[in-house]
């Protein structure tokens, strides 16, 4: 069953909100590069991506999935559009893809255990 499992905050200060969610929230972080940190809880997590040239737009809601080539394929099938191909990153690969009403989400399926 397709959950969201993960959103993605742009950010122009990664630092800046790891402190501020940590502060807040009593959150921990794992870095995975300099501008992008996780937390890494295992239930919903959140991420921060700071680099301009990944972030997006508006906050991204992240959908895991079983199978991400089968998703690609409802999701265009089901009219969404797709703004970024599959692409791996740690901890699986994911796309994202806009839905008929412009809002814009990804699709993500796990690496293997």
């Amino acid at each position: 069953m397709a959950r969201f499992n993960y959103l993605e905050l742009p950010s122009t200060d990664v630092a800046a909100a790891k402190a501020f969610y940590a502060a807040a929230f009593g959150w921990t972080f794992a870095d995975f590069g300099p501008s992008y940190a996780a937390t890494t809880s295992g239930d919903t997590d959140v991420g921060v991506q700071g680099d301009a040239t990944e972030r997006t737009a508006a906050v991204l809601p992240v959908v895991q999935v079983d199978d991400l080539d089968a998703t690609l394929a409802a999701v265009r099938s089901a009219g969404g559009v797709v703004t970024r191909a599959i692409f791996a990153f740690p901890g699986g690969r994911r796309f994202h893809f806009r839905d008929p009403d412009g809002h814009e989400l990804a699709a993500m399926q796990p690496s293997a255990a």
